[in-house]
């Protein structure tokens, strides 16, 4: 079924409003869907290197307005479709390791594991799940939705072709190496 669904945002990749299909998995996989965006922004940004920027925009945008839905499940759905989600992709373990990383480091995990390729969608639901504060949840999640498909998208643009191997080989050491530096340069600019 996974192969299934790859080919089939291989196929709409190529397709003539790509954009919206990526904008659409972009949503749905902020909250159920299994399947990063990350397979459909690559090819299009190769296709379209001079639209890098809003391609990017588009995939950021929808990717937070789909976590919305996912809060709204861990909000008000977690016995239910909360758990469900969870089960079905065998996250029920890290549910639970999340929520003391929430309470210690508030909006600053949220940044970083939503810059990761650790489901997104965990996150949503989990800060729904717990109540987390809502603006804050916005705030970081634009930070890590932007500066995850920001990144990719510029790299492509930068380097074409040669750097989609390596974005997809080592998309957490990516991701990683630029958390890191983020919360050097706000943890330098407190200091100053």
């Amino acid at each position: 079924m996974l192969q299934k669904t790859y080919d089939w945002m291989m196929d709409k990749a190529a397709h003539r409003h790509a954009i919206w299909w990526m904008a659409l998995i972009s949503f749905i996989e902020s909250s159920f869907f299994p399947i990063p965006p990350d397979l459909m922004l690559i090819p299009l940004v190769l296709a379209a290197p001079s639209r890098w920027w809003r391609i990017a925009l588009v995939c950021t945008i929808a990717s937070v307005a789909g976590g919305y839905l996912g809060y709204a499940i861990g909000y008000f759905f977690m016995d239910t479709v909360g758990v469900a989600i969870l089960n079905l992709f065998h996250l029920n373990e890290k549910f639970e390791a999340f929520r003391p990383l929430v309470d210690q480091y508030g909006a600053w995990v949220i940044i970083v594991k939503g810059a990761t390729p650790i489901p997104y969608k965990l996150i949503t639901i989990a800060a729904g799940a717990f109540h987390f504060d809502l603006a804050q949840f916005t705030f970081a999640s634009i930070v890590a939705r932007a500066m995850r498909f920001f990144l990719v998208a510029a790299l492509l643009w930068k380097f074409g072709p040669p750097i989609r191997d390596f974005v997809e080989k080592r998309l957490t050491l990516v991701m990683t190496v630029t958390v890191v530096l983020i919360v050097a340069g706000f943890l330098l600019v407190k200091l100053l």
